[in-house]
C-alpha cells in the first residue's frame, strides 16, 4: 500500500476502520501477556485508537507509530489534552504523560525510539498490509524490539478472492508460519466478525482471531 491511500483515507475522514471501542479481543487476553504495569507497549499504525488510552490507563508508556499525522492530533484532541510536540529523527512526536505517539514511517523505526519497550499490541497494522509487505513488516518488528518481547496479535480471516483489502485476510496458517521464524504464537480465541459493511462487498464469512506472540 502507498503511503498517499491512507493519507487520503485519513484527510477525507475516510476511516470505517477506526474502532469506536475498545477492542473486546485486547480487554480479554491482555492480562494472558503477565505483563507488568511498568513495561512500555508499541502500537505500530495506532491510528487514534482508544486502545491506546486503554493500555495507558492501565498504568503502561505507549509508543505509537502512525503515518498520518491527522489521525495522530484527533487522538489527543479527542481525549481533551494538549500534548508536547518535538522532533525525533524521521518522526515528529506528540507525548502527553504515559502516551508518546510518532508520526512518520513505520519502517523508518529503530530500536533506539523504543527504550524500555519489551510488549506490543497489533490489532490494526498486520491486516492493513498486502501480502508482499507483511514479511517485511514483521521482519522489521523483529528487529526493532528485543528478543522475547511479549504482544497481543489481532488478525482477520475471510475469503481474500471475495473483496479486495485493506483490511486484508491474515490466514492461521499465515501467523503460524512465522512460528520458529521470528517469534512464538499460540492462539487465544476465534471469534466471528462479519459485519454489513463486508456483507455488502461479498463476504460471507469473516474471523477475528487474538494470538499471544513471544519474539524470538
Amino acid at each position: 500500500m502507498r503511503e498517499s491511500f491512507w493519507l487520503q483515507r485519513w484527510q477525507a475522514n475516510q476511516i470505517g476502520f477506526h474502532a469506536k471501542q475498545v477492542n473486546p479481543l485486547l480487554q480479554r487476553h491482555w492480562p494472558a501477556l503477565a505483563c507488568g504495569p511498568e513495561s512500555a507497549v508499541l502500537i505500530p499504525l495506532c491510528g487514534k485508537s482508544l486502545d491506546i488510552a486503554w493500555l495507558a490507563s492501565r498504568g503502561h508508556k505507549v509508543i505509537g507509530v502512525e503515518l498520518a499525522e491527522v489521525a495522530v492530533a484527533a487522538f489527543f484532541a479527542e481525549q481533551g489534552v494538549r500534548p508536547l510536540i518535538t522532533e525525533e529523527g524521521a518522526f515528529k512526536v506528540y507525548r502527553h504523560e504515559r502516551v508518546k505517539l510518532l508520526c512518520g514511517d513505520f519502517f523508518a523505526l529503530e530500536a533506539r525510539h523504543l527504550q524500555d519497550c519489551t510488549l506490543f499490541y497489533d490489532r490494526a497494522a498486520l491486516i492493513a498490509l498486502p501480502a508482499e509487505m507483511r514479511e517485511r513488516y514483521v521482519g522489521h518488528l523483529h528487529s526493532v524490539l528485543p528478543s522475547g518481547s511479549k504482544g497481543l496479535l489481532v488478525t482477520l480471516d475471510y475469503d481474500q478472492a471475495l473483496m479486495d483489502g485493506p483490511p486484508f485476510s491474515v490466514s492461521d496458517a499465515e501467523v503460524q508460519g512465522w512460528s520458529g521464524k521470528v517469534w512464538s504464537c499460540e492462539l487465544l480465541e476465534t471469534q466471528g466478525a462479519l459485519e454489513r459493511r463486508f456483507e455488502a462487498r461479498g463476504l460471507t464469512r469473516m474471523d477475528e482471531r487474538a494470538y499471544r506472540v513471544q519474539l524470538l
